[in-house]
């Protein structure tokens, strides 16, 4: 069995989701034993963002810049990973109500007709992927933006996810969920503990 493990976050050390992503995956070890681990780490080797020579190149063009052509490998290898893995852990930190855009160009890559999805002859969605995958999302925020909190309306960050990975058939998700990790040392230390219940919660 393999597992998928991809980091997004810009902060090097001190990113609270490449804390907890990791262990996420330290967890999962221990609970499935022989776990083939695959790591992507999209800040220090990003995908570019999709572009014209980009869509040109998917319809049969072949693209003349050789950067286009290596990332265009790149996103082929990045769907393997994907249909390879039983498991996605996701680092994944709100930048401005939203993910990363290193994470968000990622999952331009995943959500790719006729090979994730496609659409029935009634235009329903189908997912196109083995089945059985699940998620853990490593999640950290500056603030709160739960259900409860009145700044919920303002989370692009989770719904999003969930959204596009039900979308391609990855519908069981779950979030690790650090909030309010700008508002001090205390409060950073206060979200990681929750965090950590969180974590070995999933083995109960």
């Amino acid at each position: 069995m393999k597992l998928l493990h991809v980091d997004s976050s810009i902060l090097g050390p001190h990113s609270v989701s490449r804390i907890l992503s990791a262990e996420i995956v330290d967890q999962q070890l221990r609970l499935y034993p022989g776990l083939e681990i695959i790591y992507r780490d999209l800040a220090a080797d990003p995908l570019m963002h999709l572009s014209p020579a980009h869509i040109a190149a998917f319809h049969g063009a072949p693209p003349n810049d050789g950067a286009v052509q290596s990332d265009i490998a790149n996103g082929g290898r990045v769907l393997d990973e994907l249909f390879a893995a039983s498991i996605l852990v996701i680092g994944a930190p709100m930048y401005n109500f939203a993910i990363s855009s290193q994470l968000k160009a990622w999952i331009d890559r995943l959500v790719v007709a006729g090979r994730t999805f496609r659409y029935t002859e009634r235009g329903v969605p189908e997912s196109l992927l083995p089945k059985g995958k699940k998620a853990i999302i490593a999640s950290s925020r500056g603030g709160s933006y739960g259900q409860d909190s009145p700044a919920a309306f303002l989370d692009h960050q989770e719904s999003y996810l969930k959204a596009a990975l039900g979308f391609i058939g990855i519908t069981d998700v779950t979030i690790i969920r650090a909030e309010n990790i700008g508002k001090g040392a205390d409060a950073r230390e206060a979200a990681l503990a929750a965090a950590r219940g969180q974590i070995l919660a999933l083995a109960a």
